[in-house]
């Protein structure tokens, strides 16, 4: 028997890829060499636009431990270890969630299992083959060796993926090898937190703003009082001789100390942990040659890893290519898939990777050590009172620059991009939008005040694509057709969508989904007010 899918990697981003294919009425298997999730600090939250894509799939409540949606920062934020004062913005396109990552994949395996998701844990890939039909796989588990058969197979399984490695794809990039981070959750003298700002007032240097990078000549330094565990302390430093002692708080003290050329006389953690106690030499920044081979395709790390960027960017890109792989390799399983839809993950998700490139590499420069970079600094700062400038970072920063190419020559504005909050209305009050995706099915949104759209188009029953007619609080768009992934394929704002419009729709339709007609669900009557 063939499987259709196997997950190799039961992190967050195989978890989140095995939610999307369930909804799209495919069962993957997911293979896990652990036996049970580790219990050792990674990130610490979310940032950017998968935070948004969780809450049009329902996940944010769960990990946030509230029913409020996603809000953005519209305060203050880093880039470099700069200061973006994002209140120079109308509207800011920074989400963050803190969530340590062993809660976001307890949220996913949960969710997981509730859709039928198969997971083996204990079980590792240790060799694969391929032909035109299918994928063979050689797994280690409990009970020994074993084989199995899959139509397709997904490397989720990190930096070190031996998926990438056993289907040969390079994994071409820069290693740092001149920075030393250094981390610890511990205890600071009470009196030092600035009970209003949440900071640190060190004597004899000064405020240290929270979860913020903190850039001197000699090196980073870091204070994140997370929620509901001890504070996260963190240096950087370069050219540090290499040594092979454990790692300990004294040696952090150190770092402190010639970083910010005063002491911090941290202590250790409370509670029972678990806690970090780290030291990491070098790092990377590599995108995979390909994401997709044959049959075989790379999500999260094992396709793609970043160093000196800080804000979690390996989560925000990994769970985003889950979404973005997840319908389109259920499409193709089901046999509705139009000719280059699943070769367009690997054509849009590179291009999402090579950003955050350009993002590491841009932030690597300006958090080095020594007097030219503080002058390349200087002016740089200057550049950040200017609104256009703040924004572009923070689109940057949040991935919410990124823009898919759907196929219009000239698409309206919103096309290709991650669907803004529209609050929509119904005769029972207000629906937000997010509310509406978590099917993960595509949606055709008719805010034409008579619906006219939804009567233009031939319907049929058992098409995939729905029609929600609604009103909207913005008089712009009037019609939205999104992707599973929640991008926007289509738009208009014409009152009434002309034929030349619902020409280009029907086209649309049949690039993305294979269909012109489809079925429809109203979430208000036309004659609303």
């Amino acid at each position: 028997m063939i499987t259709d899918v196997v997950i190799a990697g039961g992190g967050p981003n195989g978890l989140m890829l095995a939610c999307e294919l369930s909804l799209a009425g495919v069962r993957p298997l997911v293979l896990e060499r652990l036996l049970e999730p580790s219990r050792e600090p990674k990130a610490n939250g979310l940032l950017g636009q998968v935070v948004r894509m969780l809450d049009h799939r329902g996940l944010h409540e769960p990990l946030s431990g509230g029913p409020e949606p996603p809000k953005p920062n519209s305060a203050y934020f880093m880039f470099g270890a700069m200061g973006l004062d994002l209140s120079l913005l109308e509207d800011s396109p920074i989400h963050a969630l803190p969530v340590p990552q062993r809660r976001i994949v307890q949220v996913l395996q949960e969710r997981a299992v509730e859709l039928g998701v198969e997971i083996r844990r204990g079980h590792e890939l240790t060799g694969l083959s391929q032909d035109d039909d299918a994928v063979t796989a050689d797994i280690t588990g409990p009970d020994g060796p074993y084989r199995l058969q899959a139509r397709y197979l997904i490397g989720a399984d990190g930096a070190h993926s031996t998926t990438r490695k056993l289907s040969g794809i390079a994994f071409p990039g820069v290693t740092y090898d001149r920075m030393t981070v250094r981390s610890a959750h511990a205890t600071v003298p009470a009196d030092w937190v600035d009970p209003v700002t949440g900071g640190l007032d060190v004597p004899g240097y000064g405020a240290v703003a929270p979860f913020m990078p903190h850039r001197t000549e000699r090196g980073g330094f870091s204070y994140a009082p997370m929620p509901g565990q001890p504070p996260l302390v963190s240096t950087t430093e370069w050219d540090q001789p290499a040594t092979g002692t454990a790692m300990s708080l004294e040696e952090l003290r150190a770092s402190i100390r010639r970083v910010l050329g005063v002491d911090v006389p941290i202590g250790p953690p409370d509670g029972q942990g678990p806690h970090a106690l780290r030291r990491l030499s070098g790092g990377n920044t590599r995108v995979a040659e390909r994401f997709a081979h044959g049959r075989v395709f790379l999500i999260g790390d094992a396709a793609h890893v970043y160093a000196a960027t800080g804000g979690g960017p390996g989560l925000n890109l990994g769970l985003q290519d889950a979404v973005n792989l997840g319908w389109k390799l259920a499409a193709e399983l089901r046999g509705s898939a139009p000719p280059g839809l699943l070769d367009s993950y690997e054509t849009e998700r590179r291009s999402a990777a090579r950003r955050m490139v350009l993002n590491a590499q841009a932030q690597a420069a300006l958090i080095a050590p020594g007097g030219d970079v503080t002058g390349l600094r200087e002016v740089f700062g200057e550049l950040l009172r200017d609104p256009g400038t703040v924004r572009r970072l923070a689109e940057l920063t949040a991935g919410a620059d990124v823009r898919y190419d759907m196929g219009e020559r000239e698409p309206h504005p919103l096309t290709g991009r991650f669907v803004p909050d529209l609050g929509l209305h119904t005769p029972s009050g207000p629906v937000r939008l997010a509310e509406l995706t978590r099917t993960a099915r595509p949606l055709l949104l008719d805010l034409t005040e008579d619906a006219s759209l939804a009567r233009t188009l031939a319907l049929r029953d058992d098409d995939q694509v729905e029609i929600v007619t609604a009103r909207s609080e913005s008089p712009a768009p009037t019609a939205l057709l999104l992707r599973p992934d929640c991008y926007v394929a289509w738009a208009s704002a014409s009152p009434r969508p002309d034929p030349t419009e619902i020409d280009t729709l029907r086209a649309v339709l049949r690039r993305w989904f294979g269909v012109m007609s489809v079925a429809t669900r109203s979430v208000m009557s036309t004659g609303a007010d």
